[in-house]
């Protein structure tokens, strides 16, 4: 089975042909997010798990959980968690069904695509943007953070589906990968509960 293997600092990360593998988005976004000592972290749509190794590598205290609709990635990501040393629960089933009320931080890399384009279910909405968001405000308690990476084009959409799901669009970053291109993705960090303010920070390169 294709895939490969990656190190992040002190963990190694592994993936298949099921899941992507290491990626520029993925990394901005575990940088990107607003991670607190504690912090009770969800990633929804977790393939092998890579977002949650990002969220531990940076703090170490943080409790790690994932739901994941793909059995196969499901239990790659339960591997590489156990195989770092590392406590946590991934969960195989639908994204849209998350415990209330339970996390302080939902992280997501969803497929960018619309249903009905082509590419496999890594690249090709399960959910709508819509779902996405409303699971998110669901599993996360008051003032609780989601934190996801998208296409640009897909901006105006990800806004609405954001205040349409009660969760306040507070930080966001493009992604470029020289100053002279165009941004090849958006980071975006809403608070349920938020107040309105929306603080644009510096390209990332």
């Amino acid at each position: 089975m294709r895939g490969g293997e990656e190190r992040l600092g002190p963990y190694r990360y592994r993936w298949t042909e099921h899941c992507f593998p290491l990626g520029a988005d993925s990394l901005a976004l575990g940088e990107f997010c607003t991670l607190r000592p504690r912090d009770r972290v969800l990633d929804l749509g977790c393939g092998a798990g890579l977002l949650l190794l990002l969220c531990a590598r940076r703090e170490g205290s943080v409790a790690l959980t994932g739901v994941e609709r793909d059995p196969e990635a499901a239990a790659l990501a339960r591997e590489n968690l156990m195989d770092n040393g590392l406590a946590g629960t991934i969960l195989t089933g639908d994204l849209r069904e998350p415990q209330k009320g339970t996390w302080d931080l939902v992280v997501s890399n969803p497929p960018w695509y619309p249903e009905g384009a082509k590419g496999g279910p890594a690249r090709v909405e399960g959910c709508t943007l819509p779902e996405l968001c409303a699971a998110a405000a669901k599993a996360l308690g008051n003032k609780g953070r989601l934190a996801l990476v998208h296409r640009p084009e897909r901006l105006t959409d990800l806004l609405w589906a954001l205040r349409q799901a009660g969760l306040e669009p507070k930080r966001l970053q493009f992604c470029r990968g020289r100053p002279e291109k165009p941004p090849y993705a958006v980071l975006i960090e809403a608070v349920k509960g938020g107040r309105p303010g929306l603080a644009i920070l510096p390209d990332r390169l």
